[in-house]
């Protein structure tokens, strides 16, 4: 029995579609989709022990490496460990100083988070649509949607594919704009040599428990090449107190007393342990990471390139499988581009299939036990959004790769020569069977 076959718990869970996609109906599944991915092995189990003897359990030593080993292999100036992706592009739509009425470009390619954080600054998402080959945001529309009242853009690298930065860069700098890089997808991948995290004015990474390494489960990690914004992270993600008080100043006077007066420079703690100003009218949070993840995530960097060369080991026998079938299309990767495979997104041509997408999966599902799931719902099509008046039939394109198009193959380091023969399998025996029966009718 395989590990996927032998810790799939199936169930509900409390964390819904984001801890497991388990289900209770029955079906024999040879190749689950595992909400784990990555590999740990001892060298991790020793470095949690190791870590909680330390006298400091969170933003302490461990922390401090793991970021200094992340921003050296992305060859960044500044990284910095914070909860998980989500809080990281919170802090730095903070130091876009995204306000309400702001517009920001986003694609609607991706999950909720990359237009919740615009949302909670009261700015306005304004969507791009997709390049319907490598399903990232268009630059072209990118173009078409900037007014005067954009402010910045955020480009999603999905599936471990990067966007073509070049033109966004050209466009962000002709209209004076920010650039984010959501790189949840995409640690480890490169555009023309240069890597993910290292283009835009600030990036987010995550290491949930999906990605291509994770720290327990959780994680983060906010890059910039900028200094002036390095200091606005370290503030925004430790709730503005990271300043110490002036300590030139011997004594503190508030309203006409003086409150404390220090004699000697030995005495650290006067007037108080640290002092808490605004970053630039903004008030941040606790978006810190603990010294366990942080000893993890220091494992899992050292894995990285074994941990990468295996999902695209991976990939490459999956395309190479799948070539020829009708009505299916596999992974593309263009010239000088690195793909990490953080999701291994196949499409179904239903025209040259003969069927619906949704009948290809059922069938791939229920009788060749291979679990495909769908990423991303258009961000629009969200009932919160569509409350707000966002028209449900802009981006089309966006639109139909969901509902028409794609489905995601189970995809991680620790799938089996006979977890990739059994998908290879499926998704042929299915793309014949659907063919077939469209034939007969």
């Amino acid at each position: 029995m395989d590990i996927d076959k032998k810790h799939f718990t199936g169930g509900k869970t409390e964390g819904g579609i984001t801890s497991s996609y388990a289900t209770e109906d029955g079906v024999t599944l040879k190749v689950p989709y595992s909400f784990k991915g990555t590999i740990y092995d001892d060298a991790e189990r020793a470095a949690v022990l190791a870590a909680m003897e330390q006298d400091s359990l969170t933003m302490g030593p461990k922390t401090q490496e793991f970021q200094n080993k992340f921003a050296k292999y992305h060859k960044v100036k500044h990284a910095f460990a914070c909860s998980n992706c989500t809080t990281g592009m919170h802090v730095i739509t903070q130091l876009f100083d995204i306000k309400p009425g702001d517009e920001v470009i986003v694609t609607p390619n991706t999950f909720v988070a990359t237009s919740l954080v615009i949302l909670k600054e009261g700015g306005i998402p304004v969507f791009a649509d997709i390049d319907p080959r490598t399903f990232n945001i268009d630059p072209a529309d990118v173009a078409r949607k900037v007014t005067k009242k954009t402010k910045a853009i955020y480009v999603v690298h999905y599936a471990g594919l990067m966007v073509d930065m070049d033109p966004i860069m050209e466009i962000a700098q002709k209209h004076g704009l920010k650039v984010m890089e959501d790189c949840a997808h995409a640690i480890g991948a490169t555009y023309k040599g240069r890597y993910a995290g290292s283009i835009g004015d600030a990036s987010a990474f995550s290491f949930h428990s999906l990605k291509n390494i994770t720290t327990c489960g959780e994680g983060g990690m906010i890059t910039t090449n900028c200094d002036n914004y390095a200091a606005g992270i370290q503030n925004l993600r430790c709730m503005n107190n990271t300043q110490p008080w002036d300590q030139s100043v011997s004594e503190w006077k508030f309203g006409d007393k003086i409150t404390c007066k220090k004699t000697s420079p030995l005495e650290y703690w006067l007037p108080a342990h640290f002092d808490v100003i605004p970053w630039n009218g903004h008030w941040g949070s606790n978006y810190r990471m603990n010294e366990i993840q942080a000893a993890v995530g220091c494992c899992q960097m050292e894995k990285l390139p074994m941990l990468t060369e295996k999902r695209r080991e991976i990939g490459r026998k999956i395309n190479a499988g799948l070539e020829g079938v009708k009505g299916i299309e596999t992974v593309y990767e263009p010239e000088g581009y690195y793909h990490v495979y953080h999701l291994y997104t196949l499409c179904v041509n239903e025209k040259e299939l003969g069927g619906s997408r949704d009948e290809f999966m059922r069938v791939l599902y229920q009788e060749e036990g291979v679990q495909g799931i769908l990423h991303y719902q258009p961000t629009f099509h969200f009932t919160g959004l569509q409350r707000m008046g966002y028209d449900p039939n802009q981006c089309p394109l966006s639109s139909e790769f969901f509902y028409k198009r794609e489905l995601n193959l189970p995809m991680h380091p620790r799938l089996t020569e006979q977890n990739i023969e059994d998908m290879i399998n499926g998704v042929r025996n299915a793309a014949a069977k659907v063919r077939k029966r469209h034939c007969k009718a």
